[in-house]
């Protein structure tokens, strides 16, 4: 099992106080018989206007290490990688980058996560620490 990031709890939190169910803790992509990958969070959500149901993965990152560009470009690899595979395998399942409100505004206004953004490389959720809430959805 592969460890949690720090701001796992409060994702699953802030999840939970948007309507979504937590299905998956960790979600697994079982590639062969000897090899797996875990997403932190699968999830879902009814929504009752179209009477059916929107599934997402998640991925939490924290970017407390030393450079907030090497956290960035470890966290577009594993998201692409995960994003390619969902695809694959679970289509109707979106994957997003879920970041705190500091770290949205702090690395995705800048250039490098715009362009992340803007060419839709990456979709991510942000979240509000103190308040284990979702602050917004950016696909």
């Amino acid at each position: 099992m592969p460890a949690r990031d720090y701001y796992h709890e409060t994702v699953c939190k802030a999840l939970e106080k948007d309507g979504w169910q937590i299905t998956h803790d960790p979600y697994r992509l079982k590639l062969t018989r000897r090899r797996n990958l875990y997403i932190d969070l699968g999830a879902e959500q009814l929504i009752a206007a179209e009477k059916d149901i929107q599934k997402i993965a998640i991925e939490v990152k924290s970017f407390r290490s030393a450079s907030e560009m090497k956290d960035l470009e470890e966290a577009v690899g594993q998201f692409v990688l995960y994003e390619r595979l969902l695809k694959r395998y679970e289509p109707d399942r979106k994957l997003y980058l879920a970041v705190s409100d500091d770290v949205q505004q702090s690395i995705f206004e800048e250039e490098a996560g715009q362009v992340l953004l803007e060419d839709q490389i990456i979709r991510l959720v942000t979240f509000n620490i103190n308040q284990e809430a979702i602050t917004r959805w950016i696909t």
